[in-house]
Protein backbone atom coordinates (compact mmCIF):
# COMPACT_ATOMS: atom_id res chain seq x y z
CA UNK A 1 0.00 0.00 0.00
CA UNK A 2 2.83 2.56 1.09
CA UNK A 3 4.38 1.73 -2.68
CA UNK A 4 1.24 2.35 -4.61
CA UNK A 5 1.09 5.95 -2.31
CA UNK A 6 4.58 6.72 -3.38
CA UNK A 7 4.39 5.98 -7.05
CA UNK A 8 0.73 8.02 -7.24
CA UNK A 9 2.61 10.99 -5.33
CA UNK A 10 5.98 10.66 -7.74
CA UNK A 11 8.67 11.09 -5.26
CA UNK A 12 11.81 10.85 -6.51
CA UNK A 13 13.31 8.34 -4.72
CA UNK A 14 12.05 5.14 -3.08
CA UNK A 15 13.54 2.44 -0.97
CA UNK A 16 11.95 -1.28 -1.18
CA UNK A 17 12.36 -3.02 1.86
CA UNK A 18 10.86 -6.13 2.01
CA UNK A 19 12.76 -8.73 -0.13
CA UNK A 20 9.79 -10.40 -1.91
CA UNK A 21 8.00 -6.90 -3.09
CA UNK A 22 11.39 -5.54 -4.32
CA UNK A 23 12.44 -8.33 -6.32
CA UNK A 24 8.77 -8.61 -8.09
CA UNK A 25 8.92 -4.30 -8.67
CA UNK A 26 13.12 -4.87 -9.84
CA UNK A 27 11.41 -7.70 -12.11
CA UNK A 28 8.56 -5.89 -13.65
CA UNK A 29 10.95 -2.95 -14.41
CA UNK A 30 13.42 -5.32 -15.91
CA UNK A 31 10.96 -6.67 -18.19
CA UNK A 32 9.50 -3.35 -18.99
CA UNK A 33 13.11 -2.44 -19.92
CA UNK A 34 13.69 -5.47 -21.72
CA UNK A 35 10.61 -4.66 -24.33
CA UNK A 36 11.78 -0.96 -24.75
CA UNK A 37 15.31 -2.05 -25.48
CA UNK A 38 14.33 -4.79 -27.65
CA UNK A 39 11.93 -2.89 -29.38
CA UNK A 40 14.35 -0.04 -30.60
CA UNK A 41 17.10 -2.27 -31.55
CA UNK A 42 14.97 -4.48 -33.54
CA UNK A 43 13.72 -1.67 -35.62
CA UNK A 44 17.16 0.35 -36.22
CA UNK A 45 18.37 -2.98 -37.44
CA UNK A 46 15.31 -3.37 -39.52
CA UNK A 47 15.60 0.48 -40.90
CA UNK A 48 19.36 -0.48 -41.33
CA UNK A 49 18.41 -3.44 -43.25
CA UNK A 50 16.15 -2.46 -45.36
CA UNK A 51 17.71 0.77 -46.27
CA UNK A 52 20.56 -1.97 -47.71
CA UNK A 53 17.71 -4.24 -49.37
CA UNK A 54 17.94 -6.86 -47.12
CA UNK A 55 14.23 -7.07 -47.06
CA UNK A 56 14.84 -11.08 -45.46
CA UNK A 57 15.82 -9.74 -42.13
CA UNK A 58 14.52 -6.41 -42.37
CA UNK A 59 10.72 -7.28 -41.75
CA UNK A 60 10.39 -9.84 -38.97
CA UNK A 61 12.67 -7.08 -37.25
CA UNK A 62 10.29 -4.36 -38.53
CA UNK A 63 7.16 -6.87 -37.11
CA UNK A 64 9.05 -7.53 -33.77
CA UNK A 65 9.75 -3.67 -33.19
CA UNK A 66 5.96 -3.12 -33.51
CA UNK A 67 4.56 -5.70 -31.59
CA UNK A 68 7.10 -4.91 -28.85
CA UNK A 69 6.31 -1.66 -28.42
CA UNK A 70 2.59 -2.36 -29.22
CA UNK A 71 3.29 -4.50 -25.80
CA UNK A 72 5.28 -2.33 -24.15
CA UNK A 73 2.33 0.38 -24.96
CA UNK A 74 -0.44 -1.96 -23.28
CA UNK A 75 1.09 -3.47 -20.25
CA UNK A 76 3.69 -0.72 -19.10
CA UNK A 77 2.98 2.64 -20.16
CA UNK A 78 0.27 3.13 -18.17
CA UNK A 79 1.90 1.73 -15.00
CA UNK A 80 3.48 4.53 -12.70
CA UNK A 81 6.40 2.01 -11.55
CA UNK A 82 7.58 2.57 -15.65
CA UNK A 83 8.85 6.01 -14.77
CA UNK A 84 11.29 4.30 -12.09
CA UNK A 85 14.59 3.25 -12.76
CA UNK A 86 16.80 0.34 -10.64
CA UNK A 87 19.83 1.95 -8.69
CA UNK A 88 22.34 -0.76 -8.16
CA UNK A 89 24.62 2.18 -7.16
CA UNK A 90 23.57 2.92 -3.43
CA UNK A 91 26.73 5.91 -3.32
CA UNK A 92 25.22 7.78 -6.01
CA UNK A 93 22.14 8.77 -3.90
CA UNK A 94 23.10 11.59 -1.43
CA UNK A 95 21.35 12.77 1.48
CA UNK A 96 18.90 9.75 2.08
CA UNK A 97 19.17 8.61 5.62
CA UNK A 98 19.77 4.72 4.64
CA UNK A 99 20.77 4.26 8.53
CA UNK A 100 17.15 3.77 9.58
CA UNK A 101 16.73 0.35 7.36
CA UNK A 102 16.34 -2.51 8.62
CA UNK A 103 16.77 -5.27 5.74
CA UNK A 104 19.90 -6.03 4.09
CA UNK A 105 18.32 -6.25 1.18
CA UNK A 106 16.66 -3.15 -0.37
CA UNK A 107 15.66 -2.31 -3.98
CA UNK A 108 16.20 1.25 -4.83
CA UNK A 109 14.16 3.18 -7.45
CA UNK A 110 14.98 6.44 -8.95
CA UNK A 111 12.28 8.09 -10.76
CA UNK A 112 13.53 9.36 -14.22
CA UNK A 113 11.90 11.56 -17.26
CA UNK A 114 10.98 9.11 -20.23
CA UNK A 115 9.59 11.18 -22.42
CA UNK A 116 12.19 10.88 -24.76
CA UNK A 117 12.79 7.34 -24.42
CA UNK A 118 9.09 6.60 -25.55
CA UNK A 119 8.96 8.93 -28.05
CA UNK A 120 12.38 7.39 -29.89
CA UNK A 121 10.44 3.95 -29.57
CA UNK A 122 7.40 4.98 -30.90
CA UNK A 123 9.45 6.49 -33.78
CA UNK A 124 11.67 3.80 -34.60
CA UNK A 125 8.99 1.23 -34.39
CA UNK A 126 6.49 3.00 -36.65
CA UNK A 127 9.24 3.98 -39.46
CA UNK A 128 10.33 0.20 -39.52
CA UNK A 129 6.74 -0.27 -40.48
CA UNK A 130 6.27 2.28 -42.75
CA UNK A 131 9.36 1.05 -44.27
CA UNK A 132 8.16 -2.33 -45.11
CA UNK A 133 4.85 -1.44 -45.81
CA UNK A 134 6.38 1.27 -48.59
CA UNK A 135 8.57 -1.63 -49.99
CA UNK A 136 5.53 -4.19 -50.35
CA UNK A 137 3.29 -1.26 -51.40
CA UNK A 138 6.28 -0.72 -54.23
CA UNK A 139 6.33 -4.23 -55.05
CA UNK A 140 2.83 -5.05 -55.70
CA UNK A 141 1.83 -1.52 -57.49
CA UNK A 142 5.38 -0.69 -59.29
Amino acid sequence: MELEKALAMQVKHIIIEPYRLGNETASWIKMGNFLHKASVVSGVISLSTGYFQKDLFSFPLAAASFLTAGVYAVSWASDPCCKYQLETNIGRIQGLSLQDMTSASKVMLVRRDDSRRKYLQNIVSISAILLCAYKVYSVYYS
